[in-house]
């Protein structure tokens, strides 16, 4: 097992040059496998959960639903607060910084990005809820995608590039999900949901986010500082992939569902006056349709 790492290492090296010796010796990040691992372990639920699930009676999971995402919430706020202060008070060049200029504040920003790739795999558990659930149509092709790559990407981004300009997707993803993770967590409690208006705006705010990420990498290889030149066109291509799939659960998901109610409501199709179609209400009848997208 050794030798296989080491060789990986090397491999690794060999096509990404040196890797940085701030990160040696924090939890996960001195050889490959074990994230590895733990990624094919979760393509492995993924895929035998459901049948597994299939006779069983679904779990309710509200208790821990809740402590999980209000957990998560917590995290995300304390990993977007050390992220942006440090940004703010370390000097940090938004247009572009490099890896090694601030000393002081790198550590800063490897120590908060370190639990921002640790907390991708503490995310798995929202494909776990949904596969206890019996929410087998919120496992999506870009719900597993997202999940797996991210916390493979983050290794690599962790041994090569783990501060300077690494920081910007890293604040603006953790802001998302403190607004994410809080809906998820509230939504739990039943005498909530009615109160609970952002989440059709969680899509939109997470394409924006995409969209932000692509222009501000885009801005340090127009005036580049020294940071790699490859990891800024693969930060580009990687958020590209997600605008074409969020835009597209967006449009399937928002778009599609709002022209058939107007197709309903235009029909007079099994719909009463007071609002309630089937004995469902509308409004909750759309959302319970609606897609997850973290």
């Amino acid at each position: 097992m050794d030798s296989l790492n080491r060789n990986l290492n090397t491999h690794f090296e060999s096509w990404l040059g040196p890797r940085d010796k701030r990160v040696q010796q924090m939890l996960l990040l001195d050889n490959y496998l074990p994230t590895f691992a733990l990624t094919v372990m979760y393509l492995l639920i993924v895929w035998l959960g459901p049948k597994y699930m299939r006779h069983r009676q679904a779990y309710s999971c509200r208790g821990l639903m809740l402590l999980y995402n209000l957990g998560v919430t917590v995290l995300s706020f304390y990993m977007c607060y050390q992220l942006v202060s440090t940004f703010w008070s370390g000097g940090y060049n938004f247009y572009c910084q490099n890896t090694y200029s601030k000393p002081e504040a790198d550590i800063k920003i490897i120590n908060a990005l370190w639990w921002y790739y640790f907390s991708k795999l503490i995310e798995f558990a929202d494909t776990f809820f949904f596969i206890l659930r019996k929410n087998n149509h919120q496992i999506t092709f870009l719900h597993v995608y997202h999940h797996a790559s991210m916390l493979n990407i983050w290794w690599f981004v962790m041994n090569w590039i783990p501060c300077g300009h690494s920081y910007f997707g890293a604040s603006l993803n953790s802001f998302v999900h403190v607004v994410m993770y809080s809906y998820y967590g509230l939504s739990s409690i039943p005498a909530l949901r009615p109160y609970l208006w952002w989440k059709k705006y969680i899509t939109q705010l997470q394409l924006i986010q995409f969209v932000l990420t692509i222009w501000q990498t885009a801005c340090a290889a127009v005036w580049p500082c020294g940071f790699p030149i490859r990891w800024l066109y693969f930060q580009i291509s990687y958020m590209g992939t997600f605008v074409l799939l969020f835009s597209n659960f967006y449009i399937q998901t928002y778009k599609k569902q709002s022209a058939s109610r107007q197709k309903e409501l235009k029909n007079g199709s099994s719909l009463s006056t007071n609002g309630h179609a089937n004995g469902t209400p509308l409004a909750e009848r759309a959302a319970s349709k609606k897609l997850r997208t973290d």
